[in-house]
């Protein structure tokens, strides 16, 4: 492979062809660091044109290419297998904002650009870029269209396909489709789009991309309920959904346990109320009025919660700083998690209205088959999506629970499965969950998907081994 590699350096520079193991090592990690794969090299273009080189290149050698943002995914999308016989093609290089169109409310962005980077380039704008995760200081746009990301404001505006109007992608052939228009109607046929965005890679390579902004809210405001059970909360988002409309942007549900262990390994973060509850909401409203208006409806919210006894207790933010710190409950779950030791996650959406009963008969199934193991049960009630993670009991060896995983994923799987519900709601499949979904799409599912595979990479070049 020394000449694939040497026209590798020639096409896009020699220092931008990784191969030694120092300057290798992070790319072929997976950010749960519990998997490391190999490469022939870490390869890192700066262009479209660039990349569009390296496909080629990788085509005339047959060489399997790994496309990779911020490598921050959870499902081993982002790294190369054990052959060593891939490249990782690494986007971080292509980082540029190309554009920013304030009366159309559009931004164009190479693919590489950090979330980030992102929401405060539309702020300089006057303008909101309103796609929030946790990563969001070191995950890629490229990433999050690949994954079709989540976050906590899909409520109100939807995953990032949903705010994507055009991409510019690469091939598995080496050629460029530039589909940059940023039309927000364009009936001429099928929508390429919608083909690469939650593809992870396995179609083409996103290069760049024309998301929707929107006006800047003129009011946020944040705040924490407390009450007994999921269905209280589902109750909870009904009331906030009723008085608030499209102003309710979060509604974050989080277990008693999830803010247990925050305010155990970060004691500096303590809750708001002087006893506990099984289950909180977070809730955040971005009113477009004023913050007087925001307030009056969010009271409102919470005092007709009160007076149905729906919530036990509520505290609402009055300044950024409180708002702030109501949220660090909240995106501290996973490192509090990772601070408490390993434990079995879960990325699954349920129909809105079924989640209590959901999590109400598989805490249940779960005790039965692992008697003492804890739930660690949050995440975006407000589209279905929970994070419904399973740690060992306390003091057990996190070894031997960890070894009882493909158990326990069969137990929840099962669970999803018979309530009509996803198994991958945000993460998407990468390998680990590669051939765990056969045991819940249909046989006509996996083969359209394969038609699909095999027609734009009949080589099998892009990120082979991933989804299918």
């Amino acid at each position: 492979m020394k000449n694939f590699l040497d026209q590798c350096r020639d096409a896009i520079g020699p220092a931008h062809v990784l191969t030694g193991e120092k300057d290798t090592a992070s790319y072929l990690t997976d950010w749960r660091q519990r998997f490391t794969g190999k490469a022939l090299a870490v390869v890192k273009p700066a262009s479209t044109d660039e990349v569009a080189a390296i496909v080629r290149l990788c085509n005339q050698f047959q060489v399997p290419v790994v496309p990779q943002g911020g490598n921050t995914g959870l499902v081993l999308g982002s790294v190369p297998d054990t052959s060593g016989s891939a490249i990782v093609l690494s986007l971080t290089r292509l980082n540029r904002i190309r554009f920013i169109d304030p009366i159309s409310n559009t931004m164009t962005v190479d693919a590489g650009c950090i979330l980030e980077q992102l929401q405060n380039a539309a702020a300089e704008a006057g303008r909101l870029f309103p796609l929030s995760l946790a990563a969001e200081g070191s995950c890629t746009i490229g990433g999050n269209l690949s994954t079709n990301a989540g976050g906590t404001a899909v409520l109100r505006y939807g995953n990032t396909r949903e705010l994507c109007l055009g991409l510019e992608v690469v091939t598995a052939q080496g050629e460029i489709w530039s589909g940059l228009r940023g039309l927000r109607k364009d009936n001429t046929g099928y929508d390429l789009r919608d083909l690469f965005i939650g593809a992870e890679g396995t179609l083409g390579i996103i290069t760049a991309a024309v998301l929707k902004l929107f006006p800047q809210p003129k009011a946020q405001l944040t705040a924490l309920a407390a009450m007994r059970t999921p269905d209280d909360a589902l109750r909870l988002l009904s009331l906030a959904q009723n008085h608030c409309g499209a102003a309710l942007t979060g509604f974050e549900l989080m277990s008693q346990l999830c803010l247990q262990l925050v305010t155990k390994h970060f004691p500096q973060m303590q809750l708001p109320f002087a006893e506990e509850s099984a289950q909180y909401v977070l809730l955040e409203l971005s009113d477009s009025e004023s913050e007087e208006h925001a307030m009056a409806m969010l009271e409102s919210v919470i005092g007709n919660a009160l007076e149905q006894d729906v919530i036990q207790d509520a505290v609402v933010a009055s300044s950024i700083a409180q708002s702030k710190s109501l949220w660090n409950l909240r995106e501290h779950i996973t490192l509090a998690q990772a601070a408490e030791g390993k434990n079995v996650k879960h990325d699954v959406s349920i129909t809105i209205s079924r989640i209590g009963d959901f999590i109400r008969e598989t805490d249940i199934l779960l005790q039965q088959n692992f008697p003492g193991c804890r739930m660690v049960t949050f995440g975006h009630l407000g589209d279905g999506n929970l994070h419904y993670n399973v740690s060992p009991p306390e003091n057990a060896s996190d070894e031997a629970f960890i070894a009882q995983q493909d158990a326990v994923n069969r137990v929840v799987h099962d669970s999803v499965h018979r309530f009509g519900g996803s198994i991958s709601a945000e993460h998407g499949l990468g390998a680990l969950k590669r051939d765990e979904i056969r045991l819940y799409k249909s046989d006509v599912e996996i083969q359209l998907m394969q038609s699909i595979k095999r027609t734009l990479d009949p080589m099998n070049l892009m990120n082979p081994g991933k989804v299918l």
